[in-house]
Order: C-alpha cells, then sequence, then structure tokens
C-alpha cells in the first residue's frame, strides 16, 4: 500500500458534542488521524501514552483548560505544533497563548473548512512522503529510505524510481519514460527497469504494446 502525503496525526480536544464530531469527521475524510478528547485530564493522559504531529486544543473546557494544558506540555519539553479554537476572544487570553507557544488562534464560531485550510497551509511541507512497501519516498529532495536507511541508487535509477512514484497507478509509455529520464533506447530502458526492480523491490508491470505501470492496491 502507498499513502501519499504523511498522515498527519492530531490531538483534538473540545468539549462540545457537534464540533467535535464534525471537526474529526472532516480531518478524516482529509486523511488525517484524528483522537478526540474532551477535556484537559484525558488529553493530558493521551500525550504521554501516544505522539501527535498537531493539537488542536479548545480553551475552556472541563477539568482543566487548554492554557493550563499547553503550559504543562510545555514545561515538559513537549513542543508540538498547537492550535487553539476558542470562543474566547479577549487580547489578554491570546497574548497569553501566544506567549505559551501556540501556532495559531481561532476564533469561535468559525466554518470546520478555514481550521482544515490552516492546518494545510502550516504543515502542507510535511505531506510529500509517498509509501511504496518498505520503502519511503521524498519527491522533493528524492531521498529514498527502506527500513529507515538511506537507499542510494544511481542517477538512472532514481529518475526512474521519482518517474514511477509520481505516477502511481497509471499506466506510462515507453517514450514518455525515455522522455523524463537520460535513457534514450528501448533496450537500455528494459536494462534500467530490471536494474530497479531488483534493488527497490518495486513490482513494475509491463503492459503489452502499451507500456509499463506500478499499481497500489
Amino acid at each position: 500500500m502507498a499513502i501519499i502525503g504523511k498522515q498527519l496525526k492530531i490531538l483534538l480536544m473540545e468539549d462540545e458534542e457537534d464540533l467535535g464530531e464534525t471537526l474529526q469527521e472532516m480531518l478524516e475524510d482529509e486523511g488525517y488521524g484524528v483522537r478526540w478528547v474532551k477535556d484537559g485530564v484525558e488529553a493530558s493522559d493521551v500525550t504521554y501514552s501516544e505522539k501527535f504531529d498537531l493539537y488542536v486544543f479548545d480553551i475552556n473546557v472541563p477539568e482543566f483548560n487548554g492554557l493550563e494544558l499547553l503550559e504543562s506540555l510545555r514545561n515538559a519539553s513537549d513542543k508540538t505544533p498547537t492550535i487553539f479554537i476558542s470562543a474566547m476572544i479577549d487580547l489578554e487570553t491570546i497574548k497569553k497563548a501566544f506567549k505559551i507557544g501556540i501556532e495559531d488562534y481561532l476564533k469561535k464560531p468559525f466554518f470546520p473548512e478555514e481550521l482544515l485550510f490552516r492546518i494545510e497551509s502550516k504543515f502542507q511541507t510535511q505531506n510529500t512522503l509517498i509509501s511504496y512497501k518498505n520503502l519511503l519516498y521524498n519527491p522533493d529532495t528524492r531521498e529514498l529510505h527502506r527500513e529507515g536507511e538511506v537507499l542510494f541508487l544511481s542517477r538512472k535509477q532514481k529518475e526512474l524510481f521519482h518517474f514511477f512514484m509520481t505516477n502511481l497507478n497509471r499506466t506510462v509509455e515507453a517514450e514518455e519514460i525515455m522522455e523524463f529520464s537520460s535513457i534514450k533506447s528501448i533496450s537500455a530502458l528494459r536494462v534500467a527497469l530490471s536494474k530497479l526492480k531488483q534493488l527497490t523491490g518495486v513490482e513494475i508491470r509491463s503492459i503489452h504494446g502499451v507500456g509499463y505501470r506500478v499499481e497500489i492496491c
């Protein structure tokens, strides 16, 4: 299986049932992993047992509030990026939130999609990883890892690997591959594809009379 984009894992703390359910469903529909809790104690417990990429905290929740929770997390050297969503709009609260260390403050009421837009704008650089079997590939840096170790490829192999990882589930003609790469003959392409399959384990299907395809279920 391949995942295009790193699945951001979010801890959502919101005690309003309807809003919490709406935000969880929206974010999960967009491919994010969401753990929804409804009070500060539960959120605190979860942060000790699980690792998150982003906190989305309401401030005014039961037990202890979002400001107190984040302050305790920062004091424990937890630097997880945080967005506050709150009906508290006084400047002192907002000032304190940023002083504690948040990335954004979204004032209620808001359109749920606005939270999505803000998350995407702040974490778009993380949404570039491609996972294939035991390989993890960053198409921006063209760095390839296999089970945590850097896998080094030749120039031609890098070109081919990048081409197929950015054209998953698409049948491509040999001519298109050669236009993209430094390979200029069918025979050289066949040799290079065979070598790439051996080195990486990528299953490159030959579609007779059409071209090649890397499929992801």
